[in-house]
């Protein structure tokens, strides 16, 4: 049988492409969608909301409904409302997968506590290709140590509101897993004025926001006489789509128990 999905932020460039993607997967079946109070999606089909003139049977609603037999929720909205919509989901016993970044220390721990009831898959990033990415900067770190310079450069659209990206942060992590030190004791946010000669520890992390960039990424690990260059450029939205329809399957069909989990995790890279 399907999978009966949500999509919260439907009307948003990333609500739009998983369901588009979504209808198209047999596994799948998109049977409700979120928008805020007073969008003018709200009370109508779908289909016929989206621009797909052809009516669905999924209501696009303010609230999940709880009789409507969603199975798991998807998340790309903002950090405060994929807040709300883990607590209810959570309330609900709904699993949900959130794409949102951006969130401060006291939404992180109330999404936490919602993990103790439902399986939350929370990731910054995914993509297939950049979790890819992330385990084999975890390798290059691990295997060339901090011999060499470390740099992150992260390139977006120029609405996004957070810097540096969930992505950025992402990478930053994966590696300093390599290194088997903390990000807090290392990273460096861009750099301005006289900042004095680099340290062997630090790692810089630089955001870019410029026209219609979907999402850039390169971790740099350099030392003299050479260079290494890991990047992943994204030119559209269905790879982020792809792996979050991807991940709302695997905490159905392998019916997770409440916790927390990772794209690695759902990708069997870990």
């Amino acid at each position: 049988m399907p999978v009966n999905v949500c999509i919260a932020g439907a009307a948003g460039r990333m609500g739009q492409r998983l369901i588009a993607l979504g209808l198209e997967d047999p596994e799948l079946k998109v049977a409700y969608a979120l928008e805020t109070s007073g969008h003018p999606w709200i009370g109508k089909d779908i289909g016929t909301a989206s621009g797909l003139n052809r009516e669905i049977g999924a209501p696009v609603a303010r609230s999940i409904c709880p009789n409507c037999g969603v199975q798991v929720v998807i998340d790309f909205t903002i950090h405060s409302a994929s807040t709300a919509l883990a607590e209810e989901s959570a309330a609900l016993g709904i699993p949900i997968v959130i794409g949102t970044t951006g969130m401060n220390p006291d939404e992180k721990a109330r999404i936490a506590a919602a993990a103790k009831k439902i399986p939350i898959i929370h990731a910054p990033n995914f993509s297939v290709g950049v979790n890819v990415l992330f385990k084999l900067a975890t390798l290059a770190a691990r295997t060339l140590g901090e011999a060499y310079d470390i740099e992150i450069i992260e390139s977006h659209h120029n609405q996004k509101a957070d810097a540096p990206s969930g992505t950025a942060l992402g990478l930053a992590e994966a590696i300093v897993k390599g290194l088997d030190t903390n990000l807090d004791d290392v990273a460096v946010y861009g750099r301005k004025g006289i900042t004095g000669k680099r340290t062997k520890k630090e790692i810089g992390i630089h955001a870019i926001r410029m026209a219609d960039v979907v999402g850039e990424h390169t971790a740099f690990f350099a030392i003299g006489g050479e260079r290494i260059e890991l990047t992943h450029k994204a030119s559209n939205r269905d790879t982020f789509a792809r792996g979050a329809l991807r991940a709302a399957k695997w905490l159905v069909q392998e019916k997770r128990a409440p916790g927390f989990y990772t794209m690695p995790q759902v990708l069997g890279l870990e």
